[in-house]
């Protein structure tokens, strides 16, 4: 039998996708499925593969139709998408191009995950006030990984390139599948009970949810909260987030990150410490010369030089101040006698006594008390005098208000000279046979200043005068 003639990879891959694209069942399809390994690139395009219980397919959506989801798709989301089955040529792979996705629901494992999330959040374990500091410096770094992976040699090459002198301990652990949690858990204890570490790493690569369930187990998630030693979670990629994550005292994006994130870099502490000599360096030097620059002062001040004449000086101030101080004292004392007699003078000279002495005396009613108004007196009344050697009783015959007594007694003559003006005009300077008062009142106003002077009311004067004479 004749062997027919070989065909290419291409020419194969070819045949097989216009097989494909030639059914019109598979050009338009809609497949119900939970999403899985997602991934968003930069250029706008997802990638994911969409699975059940027992199979999955790949899945690509390109960016001119994700800016028609209404929602951003998420590992573990149940979802029905419309698409087109097709071939990719390169790879030889069948994939549906995603024409349109909508939400049917949260997958079995996601629901599960914020269910632990949540109740995990309640209890407080994630709250940043119990995570353990990392140390600075650790001597030795206990990593709980898969012992074939990547990751363990991605581990050793960042923190011995970053500090050769630090000391990896590995704990061969299984990251993914059943069991995998429990052997992790174990790792966690081993190292809290043998304590020859000072940080725990657990770490893998990325995944799917599925993949990295281990680390989103609860026995898991208490194993690291209940850790004694300070523990770096590093599951997955940047994006990928499990309860190991929040619940560890620090999160590292990649197993090669947590390397960093663990020790220092050598040739920074060694700037470091290069810089903090010089500076202690600087400042003793500094110091130095302050305290030689004040011991030197000390040598050279006068008074530690001599301080006897320091001494002899601040006496004789003393002494100075002393005198000018008792000085003081017998000046304000003779100030005071001085300020004493003069109010013991005028004290004297306001006594009642001494008035008396002068020729003047009190009148005191019935009752014995002092007379100080000629409106508590009346016609007739009883009164005492009292005088300077002796008291005598009185009655009141008549009384004189103050200004009567001043106008008839004080101001005599000029009363007799009023007198003669107003007969000069009762004599000669009628009008009809009438008296003409205004003329004579303003003669009166004209030539007796006095009463100005004396503060008197000009009608109450002419008043009188009328009245004393017998005109009104």
């Amino acid at each position: 039998m004749e062997r027919p003639e070989p065909i290419t990879v291409s020419a194969l891959n070819k045949y097989i996708k216009d097989i494909v694209d030639s059914d019109g069942f598979l050009n338009m399809v809609y497949i119900k499925g939970e999403i899985s390994n997602f991934k968003s690139h930069y250029t706008g395009h997802l990638y994911f593969t969409l699975k059940d219980e027992t199979s999955l397919i790949k899945c690509v959506m390109f960016k001119t139709y994700t800016s028609n989801l209404n929602f951003v798709p998420k590992d573990g989301m149940s979802v029905v998408i419309l698409g087109t089955v097709s071939v990719f040529e390169r790879d030889g792979v069948y994939q549906i191009y995603v024409k349109g996705m909508e939400v049917d629901g949260v997958g079995a494992l996601y629901a599960e995950y914020e269910k632990l999330k949540s109740k995990l959040a309640m209890e407080g374990i994630f709250d940043e006030s119990k995570k353990k500091k990392i140390p600075m410096l650790p001597k030795s770094i206990g990593v709980i990984t898969s012992k074939t992976g990547a990751v363990i040699r991605d581990i050793i090459n960042v923190t011995t390139r970053r500090f050769p002198n630090v000391n990896i301990k590995l704990y061969p652990a299984s990251v993914q599948g059943k069991g995998a949690a429990e052997t992790i858990v174990k790792g966690l204890k081993y190292f809290n009970d043998v304590k020859n570490v000072d940080v725990i790493i657990v770490a893998r690569g990325g995944g799917s949810l599925e993949d990295l369930w281990p680390f989103n187990e609860e026995i898991t998630a208490r194993a690291i909260y209940e850790s004694e030693i300070p523990v770096i979670s590093a599951v997955g990629h940047e994006t990928d987030f499990t309860i190991a994550d929040f619940v560890a005292d620090l999160r590292a994006p990649t197993p090669s990150a947590a390397g960093e994130l663990a020790v220092p870099e050598i040739n920074e502490i060694r700037w470091k410490l290069s810089n903090t000599r010089k500076k202690l360096c600087l400042l003793l030097k500094q110091r130095v010369e302050l305290m030689r620059n004040k011991f030197v002062s000390l040598i050279n001040n006068r008074v530690l030089k001599d301080p006897y004449d320091f001494i002899r000086k601040k006496a004789l101030e003393i002494e100075k101040y002393d005198s000018a101080l008792a000085n003081n004292v017998i000046i304000k004392i003779k100030d005071s006698k001085l300020k004493l007699t003069g109010v013991a003078a005028r004290l004297d000279a306001l006594s009642p006594l001494k008035t008396l002495v002068r020729g003047y005396s009190i009148v005191e009613n019935n009752n014995g008390k002092v007379v100080s108004s000629i409106n508590d007196l009346n016609s007739g009344d009883s009164v005492k005098l009292v005088m300077s050697d002796g008291s005598c009783d009185a009655t009141i015959k008549k009384l004189w208000v103050m200004r009567e007594i001043f106008f008839f007694r004080c101001k005599l003559s000029n009363v007799e000279r009023l007198e003669i003006k107003i007969l000069d005009f009762l004599l000669f300077r009628r009008n009809n046979g009438k008296i003409e008062f205004w003329r004579i009142n303003k003669r009166i106003r004209e030539n007796c200043k006095w009463i100005r002077s004396a503060k008197l009311n000009f009608g109450w004067v002419c008043q009188e005068v009328w009245k004393r004479y017998g005109i009104i």
